[in-house]
């Protein structure tokens, strides 16, 4: 009995612990340097497998990989949507079936090409890779968490090349030698039984990925090396530590806005031209609730300083009816707005229910005060700072759209969020790592605003400069340097990733044609 259950699950053995390795290369473990051997077990096993294999492979290693790094959704749906700790984990484990279909199918799409080309590893699974993950940030909205070039956003002199490729170039290059690792492993047996086997493409490729690297690293250290343009901008964030399950409550209503008055002020010692709060700091409908309206504008006119906040806001409509969205607003010096942004990418389950009329029986996972309904406009506040977006919450994930707010310049990123739904767990690690990759895909300094943290502090070289704990209440306040800098991957976004998906294709249509 035991020896048939060893045979039956052996061999997906490789795909556990390639998800395993992947799992510790993330934040909080952030052992980074796994990310590089991580694929080897996976890709390795591949070579012998047929399609059903390779398909259960990436799927075990797919749910791993994928309930490791986002096994913290649990939280907010079991501590704030009422649903038990067992059923949260069940609907964590579903979702990680689903984005597991993604290392599927590039497990059986490797397997086929590899088995049936005389192309190495190390080009074949790099670029089927970023094929696969680069829909995973589309399809059904898009969900791009947990992208492999993420678990390296402390590797400064690697990284930069993000500005042309973005995100899927590091996952690209981490992929490769994954790759040229497993073609070391397995290129005996492939010159055995591929007889026509030419190794000098896999020396031609081996030194091609040699120069690639030379050339990254180079680049990287050029880039980081440079005088970059801007000038000095004082920011404090204020970081309230509020509790999710308070935060609406009428009764603790004039304590919330109070810390967060009182933490400003306390900034104001600092002399900032900007103080950041977080997403739907303030608890009321701004504009709809009078009398906390007007004593928000009027701290505000005291200060001498401009206000960034995020709030929920009321849009009536023609029929009488009213809206809600989730929005960024700017008070200039003298307590007016000069900036209003309405967040365009939703949270799917979280701020509102996809396709409504047809999934009738579902509510949001989590307690709120309604559905919301998205922003259209990718806007962009121009100030005596200087000009800069307002990214809220989860759309800082989403390289393409974050980039559309730039291609007509600016000086620096503004995000804002409330990771208060994520709890201790890490979430708010890994929330906090991506927006590096932002700051240096755009050359802009990031200020992040977080209600429990982690806020803190980004240069346009992506260097981490300042940044908070978990659930402290603290100002943080830091003299950034402004980027007015724009870079190829915010004029021409993933072409890259395009190049990836045309060569897959050609490499998946050479194998049909020979069928």
């Amino acid at each position: 009995m035991e020896k048939t259950f060893l045979k039956k699950y052996y061999p997906f053995l490789p795909a556990l612990i390639s998800g395993i390795l992947l799992v510790l290369a993330f934040p909080r473990f952030d052992i980074s340097v796994l990310a590089w051997i991580a694929f080897v077990p996976l890709l390795s096993s591949l070579w012998k497998k047929d399609w059903r294999e390779s398909f259960v492979s990436g799927l075990v290693f797919g749910v791993v990989y994928f309930f490791g790094t986002l096994y913290w959704v649990y939280h907010s749906i079991n501590h704030f949507g009422g649903i038990s700790f067992f059923s949260s984990i069940i609907i964590v484990l579903f979702f990680s079936v689903y984005l597991s279909l993604f290392p599927a199918v590039f497990s059986v799409l490797f397997s086929q090409v590899y088995k049936k080309t005389r192309l190495p590893a190390l080009f074949i699974a790099p670029v089927l890779w970023v094929c696969t993950e680069f829909i995973r940030s589309y399809a059904l909205t898009g969900f791009p968490w947990a992208s492999i070039g993420y678990s390296q956003y402390r590797f400064l002199s690697l990284i930069q090349v993000s500005d042309i490729s973005g995100i899927y170039g590091i996952s690209f290059l981490v992929v490769a030698v994954n790759g040229f690792i497993t073609d070391l492993l397995l290129i005996k047996k492939r010159v055995k039984e591929m007889p026509l086997f030419p190794l000098s493409y896999f020396v031609a490729g081996s030194a091609l990925l040699l120069v690639l690297l030379i050339a990254t690293f180079g680049y990287g250290f050029w880039r980081l090396h440079q005088d970059r343009p801007g000038r000095s901008l004082a920011v404090s964030v204020i970081q309230g530590s509020i509790e999710q399950d308070k935060k609406w409550e009428p009764i603790f209503q004039n304590e919330v806005i109070d810390i967060y008055t009182r933490l400003s002020e306390e900034a104001l010692k600092e002399h900032p031209a900007l103080i950041v709060w977080p997403e739907t700091a303030v608890p009321f409908l701004f504009g709809s609730d009078i009398a906390n309206t007007e004593r928000i504008t009027q701290f505000q006119r005291q200060t001498g300083t401009s206000l960034l906040f995020g709030a929920v806001m009321e849009k009536k409509q023609l029929a009488g009816a009213s809206d809600l969205t989730n929005s960024a607003i700017l008070l200039d010096r003298e307590g007016k707005k000069s900036y209003v942004y309405d967040k365009i990418h939703l949270v799917p389950f979280g701020e509102y229910v996809p396709l409504r009329n047809f999934l009738f029986f579902i509510d949001k996972l989590v307690v709120g005060i309604g559905d919301y309904i998205p922003g259209k406009q990718y806007l962009q506040a121009d100030s005596d700072m200087g000009r800069f977006s307002t990214l809220i919450c989860y759309e800082i994930i989403f390289p393409g759209l974050v980039r559309k707010f730039y291609t007509r310049g600016g000086d620096f990123m503004v995000t804002i969020t409330n990771d208060a739904w994520f709890g201790n767990t890490a979430g708010p690690y890994q929330h906090f790592s991506m927006a590096v990759f932002r700051a240096i895909e755009n050359r802009k300094p990031v200020v992040r605003a977080a209600n429990t943290g982690i806020s803190g502090f980004i240069d346009s070289n992506g260097r981490i400069l300042e940044q908070t704990g978990l659930f402290d209440r603290r100002v943080l306040t830091h003299s950034l340097k402004t980027d007015p800098s724009m870079t190829f991957y915010t004029k021409f976004g993933d072409l890259f990733s395009f190049f990836c998906i045309v060569i897959s294709i050609i490499l998946l249509g050479n194998i049909v044609h020979r069928r």
